[in-house]
């Protein structure tokens, strides 16, 4: 296997999880701004490394199979870092939500692919723009500077929590005369 700049990117993105973890502990008033830029640049990585890859036509199995899987520990380990810090149902829920989402979708696709169906559950556009909702959220929800910034995180968690439903729904949708049979 050989890697390509897109998958260097994607390792890239997993290695700088634990500084991101580690930059959330950080005892300093510069910790959660820290914090925040990681994972700013994780995000930027994972839209870029996708970028290059359908651009250079570098796209491998392996690149497949590791970006969204980079994605989702990104992902889940800055919700669970936000719900440690809030400490209250009213995140640690929609937090918990999302991680479910998660793993629901990514079983229905592994499953669908062994059917030969996965393009019934591809990303689609909905999909996309939870994710943006989320991680703006997520961003805001990390750094909190101030009690604006912080509380249009509050409002953007929300929205991406209605839109993890919504797009759910729409991928078992899709999926339903398959799960149905017998």
């Amino acid at each position: 296997m050989q890697l390509n700049i897109p998958t260097w990117l994607t390792l890239f993105r997993i290695a700088l999880i634990p500084f991101f973890v580690l930059a959330f502990y950080l005892p300093f008033k510069w910790g959660p701004m820290v914090c925040a830029i990681i994972f700013v640049v994780a995000a930027a990585t994972d839209w870029f490394d996708g970028f290059l890859a359908r651009l250079w036509k570098q796209t491998t199995r392996f690149g497949a199979f590791l970006d969204p899987v980079a994605d989702k520990i990104m992902v889940a380990a800055a919700l669970v870092l936000v719900s440690e810090h809030y400490h209250t149902w009213w995140i640690t829920l929609p937090a918990a939500t999302m991680i479910a989402r998660e793993i629901i979708i990514s079983s229905l696709r592994e499953w669908m692919a062994e059917l030969g169906k996965r393009s019934n559950v591809a990303v689609s556009w909905m999909g996309k723009v939870k994710t943006t909702a989320q991680m703006a959220a997520l961003i805001a929800l990390l750094w909190r500077p101030n009690f604006e910034f912080e509380l249009g995180g509050f409002i953007l968690l929300y929205v991406a929590t209605v839109m993890t439903f919504w797009s759910m729904f729409q991928y078992v949708n899709a999926a339903w005369s398959d799960l149905r049979e017998a």
